[in-house]
């Protein structure tokens, strides 16, 4: 919609405002599902529903009468965090700015450091510290590799869940698979999974989603 597209990609402030909007904008929106479903619809999502659990707090349609306190809680956490970005991004914008000079090499030992101590500190057990390096060994080659980090961790979240309300399932069944196919919306659900998963493997196989990710990186 814009009336001098071909600034974009030099510089304008349009296009750099837009897609950060869009990008604030998501975070508000996917506590919508989480609050009300107990589904989280991104990785940031998932972290509070574990924090939420955690605390035996469960999100979803008896949240707000079971408790009230932590809903609008939330709601007000909102209004607050925007108010005080607005403070502090306004007269510290330059300082943010220049933090994104600090070298790479400089980064990377320091948020090492903390990572170690961080997890050290939960249980002041070596093996977490371990298990943290091959976590992040595994990271590192997934991400050469090309792989999406959000559904792995949506899938690390919700994992076990899955699990326990699929047993949960199986045995109001009485053991029966048919239980999950003699719903209308499960069917509907499963056929739309279905058609996405098989668009997105006809893209992989005629190359298209590749030529379009090379077209962004040459971009």
């Amino acid at each position: 919609m814009s009336k001098h597209p071909e600034q974009f990609g030099k510089g304008a402030i349009a296009g750099v405002a837009g897609p950060e909007t869009a990008n604030n904008a998501v975070t508000g929106t996917a506590m919508i599902p989480l609050l009300a479903l107990g589904i989280p619809s991104i990785p940031a999502t998932a972290i509070l529903l574990s924090a939420l659990t955690i605390h035996g707090v469960q999100p979803g349609p008896l949240l707000l009468k079971d408790h009230p306190e932590v809903f609008w809680g939330l709601v007000a956490s909102m209004y607050v965090g925007n108010v005080m970005l607005l403070i502090l991004n306004l007269p510290l914008v330059g300082i943010f700015v220049n933090l994104l000079r600090i070298p790479y090499t400089w980064l990377v030992p320091i948020i090492l450091i903390i990572s170690i101590i961080g997890v050290y500190s939960v249980n002041s057990s070596v093996a977490d510290i371990w298990i943290m390096a091959l976590s992040g060994g595994a990271g590192y080659v997934l991400r050469k590799f090309g792989y999406e980090m959000a559904p792995l961790l949506l899938a690390l979240v919700l994992g076990d869940r899955l699990e326990d309300n699929f047993r949960l399932a199986l045995t109001m069944s009485g053991g029966s698979y048919a239980t999950f196919a003699d719903q209308a919306s499960i069917i509907v659900v499963v056929s739309v999974a279905g058609l996405l998963l098989s668009v997105q493997a006809l893209a992989w196989a005629f190359g298209y989603r590749k030529s379009f990710a090379d077209e962004a990186e040459g971009a």
